[in-house]
């Protein structure tokens, strides 16, 4: 169903049933403001009447009951009977309508009295020996009442009806902005994503063209650094193949010139170390790829720091031997464990990310520190210090960009510290990067305990 059609649905049955309770309180009032202003005329009319007969000569109200009834025509609708009472009881009937009913059992003041198939409004006005009776028909009162409802409920239907119209051109009038963001929308290339052209649009609806145009943003931002994204891992993985390929092309060649003792044994180990380049690459892109699309691992949301680093050392030594004996690690006294907040496996990234950065730019006589701690402000803090020879000022606002190195010739695929920001920020956690003063660099990671969740 359409916003429009919808909208009018709504007003319409709105308009419909308050219109119908207002209507149906006029005719109600109406009909009451008529029943009473009927009664006063039957009232008005017998009194009338009475003061009639007051006016004629006292012979004619004392004649005997030989003297025949005297018979007039109706008169507006109503009916009309004249009679000398003796106790509770008609003596004689004077004056009678004709065709009217014989009213004599009606009782003073007002009734209603069925005759011959038909329902009278009555009212008997008493004086002295006189009873005069008025009745009009309940027929011609609810004629009149039908009249009345079609005279009131014909302009509400219509103005109802004519106010739906109103309703449904105004309706189109107002969603007319959006037809014309849809229509450009519609219109647009596919690879186009530039802000759309200024749109009149009411206020409730700036909101809406406000956040199309940030979505266009968005998306454009996105695709631009996917496409950033596609050409360095691209570049990153074409330089590993390129030397494997390289090294497998001496080795054959040494094969073929007879030079295998010599050439051999140096290409294939250059080869598997371009595999291994390549093979932690994709990795790296493997992990950055599932922090993008917001997979969540499917394990515990909570870890040990120290389980996790005991883990992130083996995972090292399998790559190089010497890297567990290379890594001090600084706990606290009390050696009670340290939860975080994060899944085990993400939190096993920080630290091999970490660690082989700070193995990999220290001097092979050099340690890398791990310092693992908890902070008063129910956080954990991760802090790797390394032996490099530092950075300057713009390159540590580098650090964490993807596929990015302070030298282009160095190991590595660019992108452990743009892990380690993507599992930070996704937790609501903090990384800094700085100089040491004793030289080096020291990397300092937050990341909120499992206790600081909980609550």
């Amino acid at each position: 169903m359409s916003l429009r059609l919808r909208l009018l649905l709504v007003i319409g049955i709105s308009l419909s049933v308050l219109w119908s309770i207002m209507a149906g309180w006029l005719f109600t009032d109406m009909r009451r403001e008529l029943e009473s202003l009927l009664d006063n005329r039957l009232q008005a009319s017998a009194q009338m009447v009475a003061g009639m007969i007051e006016q004629m000569p006292a012979e004619l109200l004392t004649m005997n009951t030989d003297q025949p009834r005297v018979d007039i025509s109706t008169l507006d609708g109503l009916t009309c009977e004249v009679s000398i009472m003796r106790g509770e009881i008609a003596h004689r009937t004077l004056v009678r309508t004709q065709g009217g009913p014989v009213i004599s059992e009606a009782g003073p003041g007002f009734s209603t009295y069925e005759r011959n198939g038909n329902i009278w409004r009555v009212y008997v006005l008493m004086q002295g020996d006189l009873r005069i009776a008025i009745a009009d028909r309940m027929e011609v009162r609810k004629s009149l009442l039908a009249g009345m409802a079609l005279s009131v409920g014909l302009p509400f239907a219509f103005a109802l009806l004519g106010g739906l119209m109103l309703v449904w051109w105004a309706i189109g009038r107002g969603l007319q902005p959006l037809d014309r963001v849809r229509s450009l929308l519609a219109r647009r290339d596919p690879a186009d994503l530039t802000p759309l052209p200024p749109v009149n649009a009411p206020t409730e609806l700036q909101p809406l063209v406000k956040t199309i145009h940030d979505l266009l943003q968005r998306t454009a931002k996105a695709i631009r650094h996917e496409r950033q994204f596609t050409d360095d891992a691209a570049h990153e993985l074409r330089t590993p193949l390129t030397a494997v390929r390289t090294h497998l092309q001496v080795a054959q060649m040494a094969l073929r010139q007879n030079k295998a003792e010599q050439l051999l044994p140096e290409a294939l180990a250059s080869a598997e170390q371009g595999a291994i380049r390549l093979e932690e690459t994709l990795a790296q892109l493997l992990t950055l790829a599932r922090l993008d699309s917001g997979q969540t691992p499917a394990e515990a949301q909570s870890s040990d720091v120290f389980e996790a680093t005991s883990q992130a050392l083996t995972e090292l030594a399998a790559q190089d031997l010497n890297a567990e004996a290379r890594v001090q690690l600084i706990t606290p006294p009390s050696h009670q464990p340290i939860l975080t907040a994060i899944p085990r496996s993400l939190l096993v990234s920080i630290l091999g990310n970490l660690l082989d950065n700070a193995l990999r730019y220290s001097p092979a006589d050099q340690p890398a520190f791990l310092h693992l701690s908890g902070s008063p402000d129910g956080q954990v803090r991760i802090q790797v210090r390394d032996h490099g020879p530092g950075l300057s000022v713009e390159q540590l606002g580098n650090m964490d960009a993807r596929f990015w190195r302070a030298r282009q010739d160095e190991h590595g695929s660019g992108l452990g510290l743009a892990i380690v920001k993507q599992i930070v920020d996704r937790y609501q956690g903090s990384m800094l990067i700085s100089n040491h003063v004793d030289g080096g660099l020291v990397v300092e990671v937050r990341l909120p305990a499992a206790s600081a969740l909980a609550n």
